[in-house]
């Protein structure tokens, strides 16, 4: 098993990809908890769709990924949030509607700039060899400030999640947690789709929180065990991949799968035994 680690850590590009993998798994992990319990889950996908299409005109335009992804994404991560607050159009489908007018734009642009090659299948499913300094850098900053935000405003974090209507009757600043949460969201999303693909990227955020909520039941023990699988879970996809030769983002996903089929088994067991 060491000598496959030292091999696989020989290639600079892999090492980038672990770390920044490990970093966004993390991150995506702990704010897909608050996500999914609160009915939100879904909105990685239609970030990720976003973020699609803002690579395609990033390709288009000859210009720095990152610079203009964070920004789009950003904005289309408020956007959604207001939508839904604001007007008639909710939740799944006010995700639906930007998600798959982001999808159009982007398949639309690279078809008339760059063609319909390969670069597609890299965005769609991801490509391990799209990480750069800059991702391992912008990478490690986001998992500081996702941490320092678990840590330091838990129990608000926790209010706005549960009750966001109490929360804010007792002077918590929902509408400032949930911008933080959607930001934070983005930039995690942008990070990851390039290694995940546009089309996987939201698992990192859905299959940790219900993993971890087949065997955990109060929201600290949910959120520390989703840390837990999301980085476990993406190292051994890592390794799946590096060993069979096949696409990381399916990989990871895959081993998530396993993982939560098992937590689900392990609850059922445990289920059964305390009656």
């Amino acid at each position: 098993m060491m000598d496959l680690l030292m091999e696989m850590f020989s290639y600079t590009f892999l090492v980038r990809a672990v770390v920044v993998g490990l970093l966004v798994s993390l991150c995506a992990s702990l704010l897909g908890v608050s996500l999914v319990l609160k009915r939100y889950s879904m909105i990685g996908d239609g970030l990720s769709h976003v973020g699609f299409g803002t690579l395609a005109i990033a390709t288009a335009m000859n210009a720095a990924p990152l610079a203009v992804s964070i920004p789009i994404v950003v904005l289309a991560a408020f956007l959604l949030l207001r939508i839904s607050e604001n007007s008639k159009i909710k939740g799944d489908a006010a995700i639906a509607l930007i998600s798959t007018s982001s999808l159009a734009v982007g398949v639309v642009i690279i078809s008339l700039t760059t063609g319909m090659n390969t670069d597609v299948c890299n965005y769609l499913f991801g490509s391990i060899l799209a990480m750069s300094r800059d991702d391992v850098t912008l990478s490690v900053l986001l998992a500081a400030v996702v941490l320092v935000m678990f840590v330091l405003f838990y129990n608000k974090i926790f209010a706005v999640t549960f009750d966001e209507n109490f929360a804010r009757a007792t002077g918590v600043k929902t509408g400032f947690y949930n911008m933080l949460i959607a930001f934070l969201t983005a930039i995690t999303i942008v990070l990851g789709m390039r290694m995940m693909g546009a089309l996987l990227i939201s698992s990192l955020i859905i299959f940790p929180a219900l993993t971890s909520m087949r065997l955990c039941k109060t929201f600290r023990a949910v959120t520390v065990c989703s840390a837990g699988v999301s980085v476990v879970c993406f190292f051994l996809g890592v390794v799946l991949s590096y060993l069979n030769a096949t696409p990381t983002g399916a990989s990871v996903v895959l081993i998530n799968i396993a993982a939560f089929l098992l937590f689900w088994l392990a609850g059922t067991v445990k289920g059964r035994l305390q009656k």
